[in-house]
């Protein structure tokens, strides 16, 4: 299986030129960086043979001009090593930002076209975890680890090359522990990456539990279930403390043997290197060079142990990261454009079949018609599948078998984003974002007039009540609209789906949270607003439907009746049990579950 960084790499083409860039700064930084030991190799000669010197042949007997040389040199192979390590950092922390914001856009936006039956087994803090912590993970990498392992790689090549040059003998026997240390390093990087892995699942069950509790803090403390949340919590933060602390256990023991095989090559040199010396066979400036290469080459080693471990962290990241790019979706986007002001909402389903991922069929050869321009209502129990037909029509999730039509057409031809332009639609779980009033009305409808929301905001009989906040429209209203009361919330979006002012108008429980005076007053706008358009209303209260022009009973995914509401209650079937239980004439008991 291809490693991560080559399939990032691949990925990325956009990046590739700048990681070029980047890895030839690191490798002059490091090539300059070498440098000045060969010069106090030249200096240690000059002095020492004078006239006769390396240098002296090249500019001349006289030791003032070899030294001043010397300087010169000195001075422009500092100034190229201070340059090029700029370069290299400018560069390689600019990646890393760019690399970083586009992962997290790329990552957010590929989530966004998932399928919604991914999100059933994923929580909030998990994802998370993957677009933040996962995403630093890598950018910490490149901003410094990608930097260290070229350079590392790019002294052993320079060091090793000089040394063959210089003293072949003593170069063999000096790099013996370096394929010794390269070995051991990537079994180390072998052993501790089932490590990291664990330590981003424990990652990943920590935020999602906090992300969980945080959204859920009212429920928490009206069941006093602090003591108990804070226990769960600590276990997680416990499993996540003990997986860190195995990883880093096996990382810190990097370094200190690392050490050993160092000892051994440089105490080598020293030796054998001071050998040929005194044998004549190798002079003081090349031995003095040797002596600080070497202390240049192993050295920096010691660092792979940090280097290997935030490189392990990273790909752990990147590998998951990766893992949800690669993450295919089922729905498919349509090629045919939609004109919005030629739709005329005639839906209908041709013996549609849908099941949950996991759960048996809810709807089996289901045929149903929702005709252009008229209220249509559907009743029934919970888990009827009123609400998966509202999410079938907006192609949020896809029927597994069977056609549903927009005007004669296949929905799934129809571009999603048209598609869903087309329907304006109030949930039963109102979602509200961290924002003005104002905001959350236009939410969709980006470019409205203040004049059109305040227009949209009084036909939802929301006007009253947002003026009388602190700052009116543009009050904030806090995350997920928690500042107001459930009815305040179910009309700001009521007021969101009429500003839109689609030719579909959806209505899933659009009442079920204001008071019975609020709803007289909304169900004469719905009724207005109904008007010229297909509406389609999903309600467990009869009273908000009575005056549709076609309702259906909906029970286990059938319909089992269908017709206006008098000649639903001359059946005397499911719709007028119903209804002398909502209205109090008759108590109906079927299972010892009241209906």
């Amino acid at each position: 299986m291809r490693h991560p960084l080559f399939k990032f790499f691949f990925m990325k083409k956009k990046d590739q030129r700048i990681i070029y860039k980047a890895s030839f700064y690191s490798f002059f930084n490091k090539v300059t960086d070498l440098a000045p030991p060969l010069l106090i190799g030249a200096a240690v000669d000059t002095v020492v043979k004078k006239e006769s010197s390396f240098l002296g042949n090249i500019v001349g007997p006289d030791l003032m001009t070899q030294l001043y040389v010397l300087g010169g040199m000195t001075v422009f192979i500092w100034s190229l090593e201070s340059l090029f390590e700029f370069l290299q950092k400018l560069t390689w922390r600019g990646l890393a930002q760019e690399v970083q914001h586009d992962l997290r856009m790329d990552g957010y936006n590929h989530l966004q076209n998932l399928d919604l039956e991914y999100f059933e087994h994923k929580t909030s803090g998990s994802l998370m975890a993957l677009l933040n912590d996962d995403v630093n993970q890598f950018e910490r990498f490149l901003n410094g680890g990608a930097n260290d392992i070229i350079q590392v790689m790019t002294t052993v090549l320079i060091v090793g090359t000089g040394f063959l040059m210089m003293a072949p003998k003593v170069a063999l026997f000096s790099f013996i522990p370096i394929p010794l240390i390269l070995w051991f390093s990537f079994s180390f990087k072998n052993k501790v990456a089932p490590h990291y892995a664990r330590v981003r699942e424990e990652v990943d069950a920590l935020n999602s539990k906090l992300g969980n509790n945080l959204s859920g803090m009212t429920t928490i403390k009206s069941y006093t279930a602090e003591h108990f949340e804070s226990w769960v919590l600590n276990g997680l933060s416990e499993n996540y403390n003990k997986a860190n602390k195995l990883a880093i256990r096996l990382s810190s023991a990097f370094s200190p043997i690392i050490r050993i095989f160092i000892v051994v090559s440089f105490t080598t040199t020293l030796i054998m290197g001071g050998a040929l010396v005194s044998e004549g066979s190798l002079n003081v400036g090349a031995y003095s060079v040797m002596i600080f290469l070497t202390q240049r080459l192993l050295w920096p080693l010691t660092r792979l142990g940090e280097t290997f471990d935030l490189y392990q962290r990273s790909m752990a990241s990147l590998d998951r990261l990766i893992k949800l790019l690669n993450t295919s979706y089922s729905i498919k986007d349509g090629t045919k454009t939609l004109n919005l002001e030629k739709v005329k909402g005639d839906i209908k389903f041709h013996k549609v079949f849908f099941n949950y991922k996991g759960f048996p069929p809810l709807l089996e050869n289901f045929n149903f018609h929702i005709e252009a321009r008229k209220t249509i209502a559907i009743v029934g129990p919970t888990g009827s599948g009123k609400s998966t037909l509202t999410k079938l029509i907006l192609r949020l999730y896809e029927s597994r078998h069977g056609l549903i039509t927009l005007d004669g057409e296949p929905i799934n031809n129809f571009s999603l984003k048209d598609l869903r332009k087309a329907v304006s639609f109030v949930g039963q779980d109102v979602f509200l974002f961290h924002g003005t009033v104002r905001e959350n009305i236009s939410y969709g409808s980006f470019n409205s007039s203040l004049d059109d929301i305040v227009e949209a905001a009084k036909m939802a009989e929301a006007h009253q009540f947002i003026s009388d906040l602190p700052q009116g429209y543009e009050t904030v209203i806090g995350e997920r609209g928690q500042t107001l009361s459930g009815g305040q919330r179910q009309r700001i979006s009521i007021a969101r789906a009429l500003l839109k002012n689609a030719p579909i108008l959806i209505l899933d429980e659009a009442t079920s949270n204001v008071d019975n005076e609020t709803e007289a007053c909304l169900q004469r706008t719905l009724e207005k607003a109904s008007q010229g358009r297909t509406t389609l209303i999903l309600a467990h209260r009869l009273s908000t439907i009575r005056h549709a022009d076609h309702i259906v009973v909906l029970e286990n995914g059938k319909i089992v009746e269908a017709g206006a509401h008098d000649q639903l209650l001359l059946l005397n079937g499911s719709y007028k049990r119903l209804w002398d239980v909502q209205t109090g004439e008759k108590k109906y008991f079927k299972k010892n579950v009241c209906l």
